[in-house]
């Protein structure tokens, strides 16, 4: 019996979700209708792929295995119909560029262009990813090539190199006291509520300096997503936030104060890719990459997650 990829996408759902209502809605069937097909699909796997209760839905050992290989074989599915898409249009070639917030700030369009005038037929699409996949579609195939920023698990198939270093600075209500000032430093901020991300752990404990804390424990006043929702967070005075400098040029908005913080280390902006699924395209873009980062910082170095 062929699998169809249909019910792929309905397990990957409730594997995200955990959930059979919360899946259903969001793939637009009936709670029924989805039960019907998860039990389908374990039935043409011949495995059990969740072990559901009145009140509660996990992942069995089998279902777990698959996972990983499911959301990648639906990925590869995505991209052979950008592929296709791509050839319907006359243009010879796709490529799918995760990133998360404001990617690499300003290099970003400087480095789509390098790439796009050494190969203009080919199609780019920017896809942004939450704060939960710092590694923006790169761990399980959703993006080709990525801007990322690390700390990032480390995942010996993943490669990046270096293309921006830039500071953090304190995001925080301009009504809070400490943002008339022009520097703060981290002791001055252990009892101030913070805004977390929610992401892997080294990625979420950087973005709230616990390095810089000096054991003191994180006092949490949100956890958020996406930038918006920290964003609307810090504007509604639910805490503060450590961010790149560049986030004061793109996300600057009335209510909203940016402040220096002496002594917090900074935060490296990066391509990435697999070294499995290097590509020529990919191959090409990380060039580009490269040379825009020489032009701006002197010549970068290849650093494998290891």
């Amino acid at each position: 019996m062929e699998l169809d990829l249909r019910l792929l996408r309905y397990f990957v759902a409730v594997a995200q979700d955990l959930h059979f209502g919360r899946a259903a809605a969001r793939l637009h069937i009936s709670q029924p209708a989805l039960s019907v097909q998860i039990r389908k699909l374990e039935h043409v796997l011949g495995v059990e792929v969740f072990r559901r209760t009145s009140r509660h839905v996990e992942l069995t050992p089998a279902g777990q295995a698959i996972l990983a290989e499911a959301t990648r074989t639906l990925a590869a599915a995505e991209r052979t119909m950008a592929v296709a898409r791509s050839a319907a249009r006359g243009k010879p070639g796709h490529l799918t560029v995760g990133f998360v917030a404001n990617a690499v700030a300003e290099l970003t369009p400087v480095i789509l262009e390098e790439f796009g005038r050494r190969h203009p037929h080919v199609d780019i699409q920017m896809k942004q990813f939450a704060f939960a996949d710092p590694l923006a579609g790169l761990g399980n195939g959703d993006a080709d090539v990525a801007f990322v920023r690390p700390p990032l698990r480390p995942d010996p198939a993943i490669e990046w190199c270096p293309v921006l270093d830039e500071g953090r600075v304190l995001i925080l209500s301009e009504r809070h006291p400490l943002a008339q000032y022009p520097a703060v430093t981290v002791e001055m901020l252990i009892n101030e509520p913070f805004v977390a991300r929610r992401a892997p752990d080294e990625w979420r404990d950087f973005w709230l300096g616990v390095d810089h804390r000096d054991g003191h424990a994180v006092r949490i006043g949100a956890e958020v997503s996406t930038v918006d929702e920290c964003l609307e967070a810090v504007l509604t005075g639910q805490g503060i936030a450590f961010t790149q400098s560049s986030s004061q040029r793109y996300y600057s908005r009335p209510g909203l104060a940016f402040v220096a913080v002496k002594g917090l280390s900074g935060s490296t902006a990066a391509v990435a890719w697999r070294r499995d699924a290097a590509t020529p395209l990919v191959n090409e873009f990380v060039t580009a990459a490269q040379n825009v980062c020489r032009c701006h910082n002197g010549a970068p170095t290849q650093f494998p997650l290891r």
